[in-house]
């Protein structure tokens, strides 16, 4: 799925043209600079916060159940599997 994104990210007809002029420029593209990767980075952090919300009661009691059970499920399954392998190899 993220090979499909990039490829319509690459694909672009923007991105096309851009890389087009560049060429024919003879310039290379270049590399986002670590203080705009870390802009890009801090913009999509606060798009997030501002999406997310607090969950309410119930909401929290149901998430902190289902996260309960999955770690009891793979202790469970971890446990399993050194009991069998004591078994195997003693």
């Amino acid at each position: 799925m993220e090979e499909d994104t990039k490829t319509k990210i690459l694909e672009n007809p923007i991105n096309l043209q851009y890389r087009e002029r560049m060429k024919e420029q003879g310039q290379k593209e270049k590399k986002p600079s670590l203080v705009k990767k870390l802009k890009r980075f801090w913009i999509e952090c606060k798009r997030v916060l501002r999406v997310t919300k607090k969950p309410d009661g119930p909401e929290f009691k149901l998430i902190v159940k289902i996260s309960a059970l999955g770690m009891a499920v793979m202790g469970v399954v971890g446990f399993l599997i050194h009991f069998i392998k004591e078994l195997i190899f003693k």
